[in-house]
C-alpha cells in the first residue's frame, strides 16, 4: 500500500474521551507524519483542541456525531442506540467504507466488538474473532490471544487464531517463521482438555510454513517470551492479561514503599535511580496499549480505556504498523495456506 495511512478515531469513547484522543493523534502523527486522522465526535469539543494542536496541522478531517458509548453500557443496548450514529459506529464504517486503514477506540470493548463483527463482518471461514495484545516479556515482546473476546473455544478456532496470532507477529517482530505456543496447564503431551490437545496435534501435523509449532506453554513462559505468540481461549487469556497488570502494580507499590522506608534506602535509590527508571519505563502499560481485533474483514484497534495521550498514541501506532504492512493480506494468505483438515 501507498506511504499514506489513514486512521479513524472514535474520538469520545474512553475514560477520558478528546482530552486524551486529540494530543494521542498528536504524538503519534509526530512518530508518522504521512498519517492523516478521520475523527469522530462532538465537533464543538474536538475543533478548539484540535486548532490547539499544532502537529495535526492540516491532517484531521473532524465528523460530527452526538451520540458515544458509554464505558458501562451493555453491547446490546449500545449498538441499538448507536448503530450508524455514534463516533463508535462511524469510525469502524469508515474503514468498511474504504475511507479508512484502521480504526482505533478506547471505548466499551463488547460495544467495540459487537458493532465491528456487525459492521465489518468476519472473515471467510473465521468463526469468531479475537483480540491479540502485545505481552512485555524479558526477551522484549510476544503477541498473546485471545485476551477477552470469546468465551470457550475448540481446536479448529485455536488453530485459526495460530495462523492470525502469526501474522499479525510476523509485522510486528519481522520474522518469517514465529514460534506459537498453546497456553496449557502443563507442557507434556497428555495434559489439557481435549480442546487444546487436538489444536496441538492439528498443529504439530499440518507443519504450516508461517508458522514454527513450538508446543505447550505455561503460565510462567508468559513473561519469560519462550514463544513469538501465545494462543489461549478469551476466558483463560483475559484473566492472565489483567493478573499480569495487577501484578506489576503491586511490584510497583512494594518498590515504593521500600525505597522511602529508610534513610540507606533512600540513599540507595539515589544511586539505582536509573535502573529504576528504566525499570518503570518496561513496566509502563503505555508502551504496549492496544488489542487488535483479528478475524474482521478490516483493522480496527482497542485501546485501553485509561490509557493517556501516550497511551493511546501506541494504540495509534499499533493501527499505523497494522495498516501500513497490510494485516489483512498477511492473514489472508496465511489462511489460505492452512490446511481444511488443520481448520475448518
Amino acid at each position: 500500500m501507498s506511504q499514506r495511512v489513514c486512521i479513524s478515531l472514535d474520538a469520545m469513547g474512553g475514560d477520558h474521551g478528546p482530552s486524551t484522543v486529540v494530543p494521542g493523534a498528536g504524538l503519534a502523527r509526530e512518530r508518522h507524519p504521512e498519517t492523516t486522522f478521520l475523527m469522530f465526535g462532538d465537533e464543538a469539543v474536538l475543533t478548539p483542541l484540535v486548532a490547539a494542536e499544532p502537529r495535526l496541522k492540516g491532517a484531521v478531517e473532524i465528523r460530527h456525531t452526538t451520540v458515544s458509548v458509554a464505558m458501562d453500557e451493555k453491547p446490546s443496548q449500545a449498538v441499538r442506540a448507536g448503530r450508524g450514529k455514534s463516533s463508535m459506529w462511524k469510525a469502524i464504517q469508515a474503514v468498511r467504507d474504504g475511507e479508512a486503514d484502521a480504526a482505533v477506540s478506547a471505548g466499551n470493548t463488547g460495544a467495540l466488538m459487537a458493532m465491528s463483527k456487525i459492521c465489518l463482518k468476519t472473515m471467510s471461514h473465521i468463526e469468531r474473532p479475537a483480540i491479540a495484545c502485545l505481552w512485555p516479556t524479558v526477551r522484549g515482546e510476544s503477541v498473546v490471544l485471545d485476551v477477552g473476546a470469546t468465551i470457550g473455544t475448540d481446536a479448529n478456532h485455536l488453530v485459526d487464531m495460530a495462523v492470525m496470532g502469526a501474522a499479525m507477529a510476523r509485522i510486528v517482530f519481522d520474522l518469517d517463521r514465529p514460534t506459537v505456543g498453546l497456553l496449557n496447564v502443563g507442557t507434556e503431551e497428555m495434559k489439557g482438555n481435549e480442546a487444546v490437545k487436538e489444536a496441538a496435534r492439528l498443529l504439530r501435523e499440518a507443519d504450516l510454513p508461517g508458522l514454527a509449532y513450538h508446543g505447550f506453554v505455561e503460565g510462567t513462559d508468559l513473561g519469560r517470551g519462550t514463544v513469538d505468540v501465545v494462543v489461549t481461549e478469551g476466558f483463560t487469556g483475559n484473566i492472565a492479561l489483567k493478573t499480569a497488570e495487577g501484578t506489576a502494580k503491586q511490584i510497583a507499590a512494594y518498590l515504593k514503599g521500600a525505597m522511602g522506608r529508610t534513610l540507606m534506602a533512600k540513599i540507595g535509590y539515589l544511586f539505582a535511580r536509573g535502573a529504576f527508571r528504566a525499570l518503570r519505563e518496561k513496566m509502563n502499560p503505555s508502551r504496549a496499549n492496544g488489542g487488535v481485533f483479528l478475524g474482521l474483514e478490516g483493522i480496527v484497534i482497542k485501546s485501553h480505556g485509561a490509557a493517556d495521550a501516550e497511551g493511546f498514541a501506541s494504540a495509534i501506532d499499533l493501527a499505523y504498523d497494522m495498516a501500513r504492512h497490510d494485516l489483512m493480506r498477511t492473514i489472508r494468505e496465511r489462511l489460505d495456506a492452512t490446511p481444511a483438515q488443520a481448520s475448518a
